[in-house]
């Protein structure tokens, strides 16, 4: 694979932003995406190689009475299936980690999904250094 780089989204990223979504399971149209790339409050990264778009990270910043300082949550994190296993991962989270550090963060967490197609995710996770460290809880309004 070329060298990859990694950037912040822009409105004009809708469409491979849409198609990472939808891999990721969340299905949308290409306008939603634009839209929801507009209200982007804190930082929507891609990872593109050769000016395509093969990867994308979220990562917002929160404030909690847990914690002495800021925290990083990966809200959304997915690859590309045509480029998993060749470091664009890898070099999202790395992205993560640079921008929590430079907001003096005093950790980053994520979540995902307990299913089978996703325990490769889980092994990729730990083997950057995440911890299995709690159960998330849902309910829909």
């Amino acid at each position: 694979m070329r060298s990859t780089i990694v950037r912040d989204a822009t409105v004009v990223d809708a469409a491979p932003v849409a198609d990472l979504l939808s891999q990721l399971g969340y299905p949308m149209p290409v306008n939603e995406a634009q839209s929801r790339l507009r209200r982007a409050t804190d930082h929507v990264i891609l990872a593109e190689s050769a000016g395509e778009v093969l990867g994308l990270l979220e990562l917002t910043f929160q404030h909690q009475i847990t914690h002495g300082r800021l925290l990083a949550r990966v809200t959304a994190m997915v690859v590309h299936d045509s480029a998993r296993r060749h470091g664009v991962g890898r070099h999202l989270m790395e992205r993560a980690v640079e921008l929590a550090r430079a907001r003096g963060c005093e950790g980053i967490e994520l979540t995902s999904a307990i299913r089978p197609e996703r325990e490769a995710s889980h092994r990729f996770y730990e083997a950057l250094g995440y911890q299995r460290s709690s159960y998330r809880f849902w309910r829909p309004l």
